[in-house]
């Protein structure tokens, strides 16, 4: 979906998050105005992963990323000072920035996640997909790491936080999925 759709099914997504980050109540605001600008970036696209029933599950959401946006210019700036300009240059002149990909616990470890990632990064003419998890060994990293995902930055710290960050990368586009049970670009359960 694009970002009208987007918008309008921002509750919907609000409660996913909640549910798989359990964040601090009062951090729920700040993360729905994040959500709602992130939607206004170039080629922003959202998959929503859901029941038969239209009961939404999980979703997943990108965009172009490019100068200018908060999390591209901070990690490209990290970037170029830990790997030199080269490798800013390789990851993040053309990339994918996949800003958010959550599963309500109650159906994590169902290939959820994975089936989202393929149907976002379907047909993307960026060079590169880039995002930030955890840097702790979670499920979510050993995904990502299956996926092909390399460490680009490791035991990273956001300026003004204190949670420890990996940032991945891989190039694009992903090779097809091996799992013949997987459904390739779509999300519908």
């Amino acid at each position: 979906m694009g970002a009208d759709e987007f918008t309008a099914r921002l509750g919907s997504v609000i409660y996913i998050y909640s549910a798989a980050m359990r964040p601090p109540t009062d951090q729920i605001s700040g993360r729905k105005c994040i959500m709602r600008n992130h939607s206004a970036y170039p080629d922003f696209t959202c998959v929503l992963a859901e029941l038969p029933d239209r009961t939404p599950v999980g979703f997943a959401y990108g965009f172009h990323g490019a100068p200018g946006q908060w999390w591209h210019d901070v990690i490209s700036r990290s970037v170029v000072e830990l790997l030199g300009e080269e490798s800013a240059y390789e990851w993040f002149d053309d990339p994918l920035e996949l800003a958010e990909i959550h599963v309500h616990p109650d159906f994590q470890g169902k290939g959820i996640g994975r089936s989202m990632i393929y149907a976002l990064c379907e047909g993307r003419k960026e060079r590169t997909a880039v995002l930030s998890t955890h840097d702790q060994p979670t499920a979510a990293r050993h995904l990502y790491r299956s996926l092909g995902f390399t460490d680009l930055l490791s035991r990273y710290t956001f300026p003004g936080g204190h949670e420890l960050y990996a940032i991945v990368g891989r190039t694009l586009p992903l090779p097809a999925p091996t799992s013949p049970n997987l459904p390739h670009g779509s999300c519908t359960l």
